[in-house]
């Protein structure tokens, strides 16, 4: 028995909870102007990318058909996707879930503010803060939230049905 549908939904999961916990981290660094280690130093902002797993490819053949038919039909016989109407594709890549690809310092400006009583303002009295934005970041989380939802009812869904198929 494959679990593809498993490690699909579960891949999502895993890369919806990492892109939570940098809108996490960028949201408790809105205000940051100090490195670690007390040293003077902004925090940029992180963006989170996705990219798609391929795992399998599967062939589609261009059958011997009349021309005008148009809709798709599925050979299991040939394990092979037909386009009648003579239009083929050499190669199908089916998706398997999705990872981070990678996770990188925004390179949107700075914010600069006017705040003299900040101590890290300069002469003017401008402080230079990270380039992170409350409202951006939580609807950012709200989707990530959701799409982490989805994932789930995709599993909890799959499971449902296997269950119900073996009680049969």
């Amino acid at each position: 028995m494959s679990f593809g549908v498993f490690n699909t939904a579960a891949s999502g999961m895993h890369a919806q909870r990492v892109k939570m916990d940098v809108i996490a981290s960028n949201i408790a660094n809105i205000n940051t102007t100090r490195n670690p280690d007390g040293t003077p130093g902004i925090y940029q902002k992180k963006n989170v990318t996705f990219e798609t797993i391929y795992n399998d490819k599967v062939g589609l053949k261009s059958p011997s058909m009349p021309y005008g038919e148009y809709n798709a039909f599925y050979s299991p016989s040939q394990n092979e996707m037909f386009l009648r109407g003579g239009v083929f594709f050499d190669e199908k890549e089916i998706s398997q879930g999705v990872k981070v690809s990678s996770v990188e310092a925004s390179k949107e400006p700075y914010k600069v503010i006017y705040d003299p009583s900040h101590p890290d303002s300069n002469e003017e009295g401008y402080v230079t803060l990270p380039n992170v934005n409350v409202v951006e970041e939580m609807v950012d989380m709200v989707q990530a939230s959701k799409a982490y939802e989805a994932n789930a009812t995709v599993a909890e869904t799959t499971k449902a049905m296997i269950t119900s198929a073996i009680k049969i």
